[in-house]
């Protein structure tokens, strides 16, 4: 949310994204394995992405507008995974690809 224009930042909204990220890495390194839901509940983490994605407005969605960007983004958390994604780019390809068209907005 915006801060109004009139009144100076404080606090942690004074710190540079950098430091901001860091203190909220923390916090989430404090929460063992068996108490992160998504990690426990691939179901849980695909609806709560879905309905993050869907509180978007159509015109900023840049994998809808993107399918490139959306290819994209799927090879790279491929690549970054552990799962099936990690050792199969095309695989990864696709599912960039599937969610693009998926989204809102996207032309099929």
């Amino acid at each position: 949310m915006p801060q109004a224009p009139d009144l100076p930042k404080r606090g942690f909204a004074a710190m540079d994204e950098d430091r901001q990220r860091q203190i909220a890495r923390k916090g989430g390194e404090n929460v063992p394995d068996e108490k992160r839901s998504f990690s426990q509940n691939r179901e849980l983490a695909s609806a709560a992405g879905r309905k993050g994605g869907e509180s978007v407005p159509d015109e900023k969605r840049s994998f809808s507008r993107d399918r490139g960007l959306a290819a994209e983004a799927g090879r790279k958390g491929g690549q970054a995974s552990p799962g099936n994604f990690a050792h199969d780019r095309e695989k990864a390809a696709e599912a960039g690809r599937k969610g693009g068209q998926n989204s809102h907005g996207a032309k099929h």
